[in-house]
């Protein structure tokens, strides 16, 4: 700064008013010698101390719990774009789904001085995250962790679960297998599994019967395949990771697809109208939620001390030629 200023001609508060808040202040004369002086030295205010001496440093951070899930890319996008738009900078940060990652993970995000926090994980280390929550503003997505009062952002997986089975209802199928990923406590897909159970039960014409992305889902599918008695079936993958594997298995099996089975998938992916004649998908508002997670903690920032909310979007139905009618 003593540099420009020397440069210029200036003072050095002229240049602090002028890469400031208060460049309102400068002559235009002044204002454009300065702006000349620092690009003659390819000078770089360091935004992060600029931040830290106002006590902002417009820093958003968000706790993934994998960042190879295409869902979470894509809510990613979402707040990544809603953060620029608004003059902040995401530090995103991925734990892999290990607890001790998590933990590093949320000293460091603290040692940034981020000013919220968005979180998509398992949240195992509730005193960390509580702890956190009393400095900063912070919105969960897709997942509740349970005593931590934050806005939750996420799918209404109940009319979600009942939109998929009223389309496989309508299109004949009346034997459906849900191929879920391990619960692990994550509460979209307990609430998933939870959903799908009470929708069947309210179904007297329709079999329901859940398993997991294990070692034995092969098994699982050759058995559900080769049953017979319960009418057309179909299976109801419950996010793309499931549908992925899901499919890779059926391949493997050689199956035709979709000619014996139909699959409906919860997620919508690049390559589900590439496989067979398409996959039926429920595509998530992924770029929504991440753009609401975001304005969430705006909202909180401003100073917003209403109750913490719950934000449930809608799941489109996108219907290709696995779900084919079987009347």
């Amino acid at each position: 700064m003593n540099d420009v200023a020397d440069l210029a001609g200036v003072s050095k508060a002229s240049v602090s008013r002028f890469i400031g808040d208060d460049r309102q202040l400068l002559s235009v004369a002044i204002a454009r010698r300065i702006e000349q002086a620092i690009d003659t030295l390819g000078y770089r205010p360091n935004q992060m101390a600029r931040g830290l001496k106002r006590g902002r440093t417009r820093l958003i951070g968000m706790l993934m719990a994998d960042i190879r899930n295409p869902y979470s890319v894509a809510v990613m996008h979402g707040v990544e774009t809603a953060c620029r738009k608004h003059g902040y900078s995401l530090v995103v940060c991925n734990t892999d789904r290990d607890d001790e990652q998590e933990r590093l993970h949320l000293a460091a995000l603290r040692s940034y001085n981020i000013e919220g926090l968005i979180v998509n994980t398992l949240g195992h280390h509730l005193d960390e995250l509580r702890e956190l929550h009393h400095e900063l503003p912070m919105v969960l997505v897709d997942r509740k962790v349970d005593e931590l009062h934050s806005d939750l952002v996420g799918l209404d997986n109940i009319a979600t679960v009942r939109q998929a089975l009223d389309h496989l209802h309508a299109s004949g199928y009346r034997d459906i297998l849900l191929v879920t990923e391990p619960q692990d406590g994550t509460s979209s897909r307990i609430e998933r599994v939870e959903a799908f159970m009470a929708q069947i039960a309210l179904r007297s014409d329709m079999r329901g019967q859940v398993c997991e992305t294990s070692d034995k889902l092969e098994v699982r599918l050759q058995a559900f395949l080769a049953a017979s008695g319960h009418g057309p079936k179909a299976i109801f993958t419950g996010n793309g990771v499931a549908t992925l594997i899901t499919t890779r298995r059926l391949h493997e099996l050689g199956c035709p697809l979709f000619a014996e089975v139909g699959l409906i998938a919860l997620d919508e992916l690049d390559w589900y109208p590439l496989v067979g004649s398409g996959i039926t998908s429920l595509a998530q508002p992924t770029h929504e939620i991440g753009v609401t997670a975001f304005e969430c903690l705006l909202k909180r920032l401003a100073g917003d001390q209403a109750p913490a909310r719950t934000y449930d979007f809608a799941a489109q139905l996108i219907v290709r030629g696995s779900t084919r009618p079987v009347h």
